[in-house]
């Protein structure tokens, strides 16, 4: 297949890695793509993600089999619907289903229509009402900005004071929710949906705080880890039984079906499963580790959820092995990443047996041909191990051959997982 992948980040090359590696002879090319991305496959630089109309003019032109949309932007801007109404397959839902992870409100209204288990939230449009919002709830405190906020806009905090800071700065960007705090291990559990049927990929749990013991503040995730050995069997058929068909045909409900990844940020408290928000695409860094134990065709698979085929199809199949990924960020991340610095070392740390190098934020200087560090999160290093020890000491042995200036990473991505 001839097939065009919208986005810039290393959820797109590891999407790109999978697709390369069923050795199908696909012809791909990303737009805009980064450095990694382009020493595997071609870019488009200059094709605009977030132009719908663009895109379906340049798959038309070039004979686009499928269109893969990658990060939220895009889909939330509503890119899939022109491509859709030309009959172009797009891997990605349209603008109005898209708002399951572009509104918190409107997510938690989904969630309610179709009895899906989440915590209790409030959506307050003036500090009065998060304030109120607030003390009814009490400590620890949750606020999320209801639109995107690029992974940072989420705060759970005991202190009242920063709870408000929060919602006084998310205010001015649009309303916030305050929801209940929930407590236990959390789980991201991606599905691929064709509108009707939904087939699940394998669970992955991720680190959302900048430093070690889950300390400082939240980022777009540090790293993860995938398979859990510690879910209960059914965990799966779960939440495909109570949370997956259930928003997923409540959608087609409503004449906005969802076409493409449903992303479940879940949550295991003492009380069962309970939703803590929905994504519509890929997570970062989940995909770096969970697409790499793929064994079905991710081609296939993705074909099938844009052309309403995923109703025959067999569950996807996974390795049994381990995959762990480590974020390398630049120093200032997340508040002010330093950018513009050069990369070194990537060569050395691919050579590491069983390991991988997902690109996030790079660029090659046009002068000098160095790699450089473009954003906050730079690269993800993906190892793959017959134990989790295994992928984790091939991990950090990688990413400790990368030298970036003030480069920072956690060291204890999957350790307490055996």
């Amino acid at each position: 297949m001839k097939i065009l992948v919208l986005g810039s980040g290393a959820r797109e090359h590891a999407i790109i890695t999978s697709l390369l590696s069923e050795e199908a002879g696909h012809d791909i090319v990303a737009a805009p793509g980064n450095a990694g991305i382009a020493q595997d496959v071609a870019v488009e630089p200059d094709l605009d993600p977030l132009d719908g109309v663009a895109v379906a003019e340049y798959a038309i032109e070039n004979g686009v089999d499928l269109v893969v949309i990658g990060p939220e932007a895009p889909l939330v801007a509503g890119v899939a619907d022109p491509l859709r109404t030309r009959g172009i397959p797009v891997f990605g839902p349209g603008r109005a289903a898209a708002q399951l992870e572009g509104s918190k409100a409107f997510a938690k209204r989904i969630m309610e229509a179709a009895g899906v288990p989440t915590g209790r939230a409030v959506r307050a449009e003036t500090l009065a009402e998060a304030e109120a919002a607030l003390d009814a709830f009490g400590a620890p405190y949750v606020v999320k900005a209801d639109g995107l906020a690029a992974g940072k806009g989420v705060l759970v905090t005991a202190d009242r004071a920063a709870a408000i800071e929060h919602s006084e700065h998310w205010l001015q960007r649009g309303g916030v929710l305050v929801e209940e705090f929930l407590d236990g291990q959390e789980v991201s559990l991606f599905l691929l949906s064709d509108g009707h049927d939904v087939l699940p990929l394998s669970p992955a749990q991720d680190y959302k705080r900048l430093l070690d013991g889950d300390a400082g503040p939240n980022t777009g995730g540090m790293g993860a880890y995938s398979p859990l050995p510690w879910l209960p069997e059914t965990f799966v058929d779960e939440v495909i039984e109570k949370i997956a068909l259930p928003t997923v045909r409540t959608l087609a409900a409503e004449q906005t079906p969802f076409i493409g990844l449903l992303y479940c940020g879940l949550i295991v408290t003492d009380r069962g499963i309970r939703v803590i928000e929905f994504n519509a695409r890929f997570g970062d860094p989940e995909t770096q580790v969970v697409l790499p134990r793929l064994v079905t065709p991710l081609s296939q698979l993705m074909f099938a959820a844009a052309t309403g085929g995923l109703g025959g199809l067999p569950r996807p199949e996974f390795a049994l092995d381990t995959a762990v990924t480590v974020v390398l960020a630049s120093e200032g991340y997340p508040e002010a990443p330093q950018t513009g610095r050069p990369l070194t070392g990537l060569e050395e740390a691919a050579a590491v047996p069983e390991v991988t190098i997902a690109h996030a934020a790079t660029a090659r200087d046009e002068s000098t041909g160095a790699l450089l560090a473009t954003g906050g999160r730079v690269l993800s290093v993906v190892a793959r191990g017959t134990t989790f020890a295994e992928a984790r000491e091939r991990a950090y042995d990688a990413i400790g051959r990368i030298h970036l200036e003030g480069g920072q990473y956690r060291t204890d991505i999957a350790a307490r997982v055996s």
